[in-house]
């Protein structure tokens, strides 16, 4: 009788890690997410970057534009732009009278998070779950955490934060293995904009003079 209270108890606690891993609440908020995200004939979004070093305590900010439609991304920081159309990317930097961009293959960057993959990267390789919600500027934010299945992945924790109402991604956070964490947040998104596919490929004509170093 032990014996048999005590299978039905770890069956119990199998049942119950297994359906902690893939929170059915938190597949339905990403799938609402990822779902409006492709309907979308583009997307543009002004956004706030943070770096915060947990172990030195350092911190740095900066703003900067993202467009995006599908898997083509512009990204617009200080001193740097990023062109990426599905392709191939170009990494243009400008700094002090220097013009510099890096080519590389599209494929090359798989690994990384964009962009345009944080709308998908929940479906492969990841577990997730809702942590809870809160009020933010009137809106109710959901919060989802998702954490690598293996620990080869490139990032090992992420966070998502939600628009409950409208669908819409406001912002996320990356997680290193060194402490430091990546937070994006958006402060104004344009969801109905239609933008031309030229948008996301670096023309060198605009910009100069540039020194180009292809590593294709």
């Amino acid at each position: 009788m032990k014996k048999t209270t005590l299978l039905a108890l770890f069956l119990s606690l199998i049942s119950m890690l297994a359906f902690s891993q893939k929170d059915a609440d938190a597949k339905k908020i990403l799938d609402g997410v990822s779902s409006k995200y492709k309907s979308l004939k583009g997307l543009q979004a002004s956004f706030e970057f943070t770096y915060s070093d947990v172990a030195d305590g350092r911190s740095q900010s900066q703003s900067g534009e993202i467009s995006i439609k599908g898997d083509k991304y512009h990204l617009k920081l200080p001193e740097q732009e990023i062109f990426n159309n599905g392709k191939t990317v170009w990494t243009y930097i400008e700094s002090g009278g220097y013009k510099e961009v890096t080519i590389n293959n599209a494929s090359d960057i798989e690994d990384e998070l964009t962009p345009s993959s944080v709308y998908t990267i929940y479906q492969k390789g990841y577990n997730y779950r809702l942590l809870g919600e809160r009020k933010e500027n009137g809106n109710t934010i959901q919060e989802i955490e998702l954490t690598a299945e293996k620990s080869s992945a490139p990032f090992q924790k992420v966070k998502l934060f939600v628009d409950k109402d409208k669908k819409d991604l406001m912002g996320w956070e990356i997680f290193d293995d060194q402490g430091g964490v990546f937070k994006y947040r958006f402060k104004s998104v344009n969801t109905n904009v239609d933008l031309n596919e030229s948008y996301f490929t670096f023309n060198p004509q605009k910009y100069g003079k540039v020194e180009i170093i292809d590593l294709r």
